[in-house]
C-alpha cells in the first residue's frame, strides 16, 4: 500500500503503445480498447491503487463480480478462505491451461498463462467462459 509509482518517464504511455503493437490485429482489442485505455492514463500515486483499478476494469471487462476485502496486515498463513496467492509466482508456473488462439500463435505457438490482457483480446467475451473451464 506504501510503493510508489514511478512517474520520472512516460511508462504508461509506452506500455499502451506495446500493447497496441502487439495486439491491435487481436480480434477483441477494439472492442475492450477504451475499456482499458483509463489504466494508462489516469495518475496514481500508489501501487496498490493502481491494482484495484486495474481490477476494477478487468473484471468489468469480464462480465465477472469480483468481491474482496483489504486487510491491514499481511498473513503469511490464512484459514477459512481460498489462498490463490501461489498462482502469482512467475518462477514457478506450472499451470497447464487449455490453448486458445493468439495473435503470433502461427510463429510460435501457444505461449502458456501468458497473460488475462492476451486472453481478453482474443477470446472476448468468451474469456470468462474459457477461465471456469481450467483447473488450478
Amino acid at each position: 500500500k506504501d510503493t510508489k509509482i514511478e512517474d520520472a518517464f512516460d511508462w504508461q504511455k509506452q506500455h499502451f503503445k506495446s500493447l497496441e503493437a502487439a495486439y491491435r490485429t487481436s480480434p477483441f482489442f477494439e472492442y475492450f480498447e477504451d475499456d482499458i485505455r483509463p489504466v494508462f492514463e489516469q495518475k496514481h500515486t500508489y501501487m496498490m491503487d493502481l491494482n484495484f483499478k486495474i481490477m476494477e476494469i478487468l473484471s468489468g471487462c469480464l462480465g465477472m463480480e469480483l468481491k474482496y476485502n483489504k486487510t491491514e496486515v499481511y498473513f503469511h498463513e490464512v484459514s477459512n478462505v481460498q489462498d490463490y496467492r501461489h498462482l502469482t509466482n512467475g518462477k514457478k508456473d506450472i499451470s497447464q491451461f487449455d490453448p486458445y488462439t493468439q495473435v503470433f500463435g502461427d510463429k510460435h505457438g501457444y505461449i502458456n498463462n501468458l497473460s488475462i490482457l492476451d486472453l481478453l483480446f482474443n477470446e472476448g467475451r468468451y474469456a470468462l467462459d474459457y477461465l471456469k473451464k481450467q483447473t488450478l
